[in-house]
């Protein structure tokens, strides 16, 4: 395939076409605007199964297999794969849950684990400001985490099968997520109530549909998923650690801003630090990714660089699309040169979030000069080394 023939769109300021419609929780990184412009690369390749290796809240996963491909999603985050196992493995229509949902609904609030430790109560300050009168500052109202623990407990109860209780707790964490009083993550919490805090929690069935597709669903670290994957294409967006130097990106790693939908799907009461409650087993030393890293090796090179040249190594398709962010810590340098090492650079697509637009560079290395530009999102596809 001769380069230029391959890019096929200018610069010109386009607006970005409405997605496939998927859903999922509020998520730093979340790719929902663009997906589009990601299943368009992917149509080009001819693929027909794609192997999600950073699934996240699993909306490129959802939209990939609306599109019809046969989808592989993993991520290590507890709660990403139990979203996959509801979309992609459901083999009943919608309405087939709304007696378990009507269910769920119906149960008496009770004071529980998750009252105790993320509910709070309401009051006013001087300026009739809703806070919490105790000065303290919690995700949820007690009136919606008093549901949470009533419902989190029947849900163990009912011993459902993995699809069934999948279903369930995606719906329970979608409708948590619509009453929280956070910042979009679990590592900060408002001192005001929100609006939407005030709401009450309502579980409603998730907008599934019947697959006819074999998709596979898995959870674990993605070298060790690797040997297992097969795939036409592999579809990548690791969670980059910052640049800014200024705050290293340990201080808050991905699994602590959603550590608290890590316990709802666990329900094991697990052992708390800190102002905002996080789980012990969510602190930096062991949580983890080395694609947050930001230390260097004994050579200089940044371990974040290494970590992306195996990824794209040791994958077993023929296609790989890597998304990456101008505020990751590679350099540009570096990325290209891992890249180049390892498969051809068909194409290279950048985003500004700023001017909401997709446009593909007119040749592939121009995106080195291109980023520095803060909010931009760069898409390469990569043609594997045989």
């Amino acid at each position: 395939m001769n380069l230029q023939d391959s890019l096929l769109f200018d610069n010109a300021p386009a607006p970005f076409p409405a997605p496939p419609k998927t859903e999922g929780i509020k998520y730093t990184g979340s790719k929902l605007k663009i997906i589009p412009r990601i299943l368009e690369i992917i149509g080009k390749t001819g693929a027909t199964s794609v192997f999600d290796g950073f699934s996240g809240s699993t909306r490129v996963s959802q939209a990939l297999a609306k599109q019809g491909f046969q989808v592989h999603s993993n991520d290590i985050a507890t709660w990403s794969p139990i979203f996959a196992t509801a979309y992609l493995k459901n083999r009943k229509t919608p309405q087939e849950y709304c007696d378990l949902i009507q269910h769920l609904n119906s149960l008496k609030p009770v004071d529980g684990w998750f009252s105790e430790n993320y509910g709070g109560d309401v009051g006013a300050n001087p300026n009739g400001n809703a806070i919490q009168p105790d000065g303290s500052k919690k995700p949820w109202q007690r009136k919606n985490t008093r549901r949470l623990d009533a419902i989190r407990e029947e849900i163990d109860r009912l011993e459902l099968d993995d699809a069934d209780k999948s279903v369930a707790l995606t719906s329970l964490i979608l409708a948590m997520d619509k009453v929280e009083n956070t910042l979009g993550h679990f590592s900060s919490y408002l001192k005001e109530w929100s609006p939407r805090s005030f709401n009450d929690m309502h579980l409603e069935v998730p907008m599934l549909w019947v697959n006819d597709k074999n998709n596979r669903v898995s959870c674990g670290d993605v070298f060790d998923v690797l040997p297992d994957v097969k795939c036409d294409l592999a579809y990548y967006d690791p969670p980059y650690g910052s640049n800014n130097e200024k705050m290293p990106p340990s201080r808050v790693r991905y699994a602590a801003y959603y550590h608290v939908w890590t316990t709802i799907i666990k329900n094991d009461r697990p052992d708390l630090f800190g102002k905002v409650g996080r789980r012990k087993d969510s602190c930096d030393t062991t949580a983890s990714s080395v694609f947050e890293e930001f230390r260097k090796n004994g050579s200089g090179r940044f371990i974040v660089v290494d970590a992306i040249e195996r990824l794209i190594r040791e994958t077993p398709c023929e296609w790989i699309v890597l998304s990456y962010s101008s505020g990751g810590r590679a350099t540009a340098t570096e990325l290209n040169e891992a890249i180049k090492d390892n498969g051809k650079l068909i194409e290279t697509s950048k985003i500004d979030y700023q001017r909401n637009v997709m446009s593909s560079m007119k040749w592939t290395n121009d995106w080195t000069r291109d980023s520095e530009e803060p909010n931009r999102e760069f898409l390469f596809l990569i043609q594997k080394k045989r």
